[in-house]
């Protein structure tokens, strides 16, 4: 016998079954005991939370010949029959691919028979919001006055994609997202029915994970077991096979972008994909974990609104205490919109990094809460006393930090260009990459464009040049082997030259320029022979 999913096996029979639905239960069942039935009901709401199943209890009970309070009683041959799919007083439609007008005459001419056996014919159209605008005036009269023995059950994700002349004609029922309470019991109830071991905390992430879904929690947790089958579901087992990761990485994450330290975000990054974990998903609770430090800011109270422990909820509410809420709204926008690229794109990876310099660097964006940002690093200098040093004497390097300005430093900017004497072919080579390298990091791709535009080219000797940065966030983008080798081949591929590259960070004002001249340029412009030692 094959294998039947646990949102099917569990789909609820009764009106005491459903979750967290009692504001509509509760009417139809009243409705049903009244014998106030109406010929027109209108489900809404989110995926997953019981519109469909209603909508079958909800026919099963009309038919009945048993009704125990409003519900079925799932004993009767009318119930066996729904149950079954046999009945043919219960007809399923899936507007999505039988949206035309002939799909809707169709319907309009079998109402005109009344059932063989049973009380009502229901018509349970699903997805309606995806009938055309011919089938919507199709349905409209029949759906207006339609025969005493016919009931229309229409289900939507999209109601305001429905006419109002449609929406006039229905009971209208808004389903609530299932909050993480209810979904953590029934899945605690299916896991003790089936036998599976499994703990508290998994379960509630499974529950926060389907997002007020009863039937996507269900079915997350149905993947988990079915990956560490016969094995107890943990906590660290389930953000296993969900590519998630704990709160405690994004409290790590969230510090070392505090610190603007891109190059251990980047590099953190390289660790998430090296275990398999989901940059989307990463991004999308990274994004969670943001929102519940607003809410920490915001009051004492927040802690209702969060589904978390005491030592997760600590360490939130000390993240939250080391930024301002204009920092984490700008951060909270930044990833939001990167997300909604990043599902779009087959470069993930990239699209992050550069969100993540963003962030680090608010200097490269002018919206307001950018410019507050700037605003809040610098008072923070200035109590901390670093700006009224460097007015002294010091200056700041290229990552933000501040320091003495060195003799090196001074030396460098006051010197000449420094003369280096090469062999014709280094020269040749040199100058060739050199004049063409916009065109080399255009041809190799968007991801290393604009971290490689600025560098610049030293000879290393025989087939070597090294990449000079002087900026420490494209220094640890530019400088991983992928990008260097990407580089290499390219060169190789369209100039016919095997030349090994290396890398290396120099801050701009310790970095001495080089004029590179072959021993026969050298003699012409000094008029004098040179004997190379």
């Amino acid at each position: 016998m094959s294998y039947t999913a646990l949102y099917r096996k569990w789909r609820p029979a009764t009106f005491d079954e459903v979750k967290g639905q009692d504001h509509i239960v509760i009417t139809l069942k009243n409705q049903i005991n009244s014998g106030r039935i109406g010929h027109a009901y209108l489900f809404c709401g989110t995926r997953g939370t019981g519109k469909t199943s209603v909508a079958k209890i909800f026919a099963k009970a009309v038919n009945c010949e048993h009704p125990v309070d409003g519900n079925p009683c799932g004993e009767c041959a009318s119930c066996r029959a729904i149950a079954s799919g046999a009945s043919m007083n219960v007809v399923e439609i899936d507007a999505a691919s039988n949206n035309g007008v002939d799909n809707i005459r169709q319907i309009r001419d079998e109402v005109e028979y009344s059932p063989a056996d049973g009380k009502f014919r229901v018509y349970i159209i699903d997805e309606v919001h995806m009938l055309s605008t011919g089938a919507f005036n199709a349905l409209l009269k029949t759906l207006e006055e339609p025969p005493s023995y016919v009931i229309f059950i229409l289900a939507t994700t999209e109601a305001h994609r429905i006419p109002i002349t449609v929406l006039s004609r229905c009971q209208r029922y808004d389903f609530r997202r299932i909050d993480g309470d209810t979904i953590t019991a029934r899945l605690a109830e299916m896991a003790a029915a089936e036998q599976i071991e499994v703990d508290d905390k998994a379960l509630r992430y499974v529950a926060k994970k389907g997002d007020g879904s009863l039937r996507d929690s269900i079915s997350l947790f149905d993947q988990c077991v079915a990956f560490y089958y016969g094995q107890r579901l943990t906590y660290e087992r389930v953000l296993d096979v969900l590519g998630a990761v704990d709160n405690e990485v994004y409290s790590q994450f969230f510090r070392t972008l505090g610190n603007k330290d891109v190059g251990q975000c980047l590099r953190q990054i390289e660790q998430l994909v090296l275990s398999g974990r989901d940059l989307t998903q990463f991004v999308s609770d990274f994004i969670w974990y943001l929102r519940g430090m607003l809410l920490a800011q915001t009051g004492e109270d927040s802690q209702d609104f969060l589904d978390m422990s005491e030592e997760d909820w600590r360490r939130l509410t000390e993240d939250a205490g080391l930024v301002s809420q204009e920092t984490v709204m700008r951060y909270i926008r930044v990833l939001s919109e990167t997300m909604n690229q990043m599902r779009f794109s087959a470069s993930k990876r990239v699209l992050l990094e550069i969100a993540l310099i963003r962030l680090a660097k608010p200097a490269m964006e002018t919206n307001l809460d950018s410019v507050l940002q700037r605003l809040e690093d610098l008072e923070r200098l200035v109590q901390s006393g670093a700006l009224i040093q460097a007015a002294g004497g010091a200056q700041a390097d290229g990552r933000g930090a501040v320091g003495p300005r060195s003799e090196t430093a001074e030396r460098a900017q006051a010197s000449e260009p420094e003369t280096v004497v090469l062999p014709q072919a280094q020269i040749d080579e040199l100058r060739l990459l050199s004049k063409d390298w916009k065109q080399i990091i255009g041809a190799v791709g968007h991801s290393v464009k604009y971290t490689l535009a600025d560098v610049k080219l030293e000879p290393r000797g025989e087939g070597r040049l090294e990449l000079i940065f002087h900026d420490r966030s494209s220094y640890d983008i530019g400088s991983r082997p992928s990008v260097l080798k990407e580089l290499r081949e390219y060169i190789a591929s369209a100039y016919q030259v095997d030349v090994e590259l290396s890398a290396s960070l120099i801050a701009q004002e310790e970095y001495v320029s080089k004029n590179y001249v072959t021993e026969e340029e050298l003699k012409q412009k000094f008029k004098v022979d040179i004997i190379m030692e």
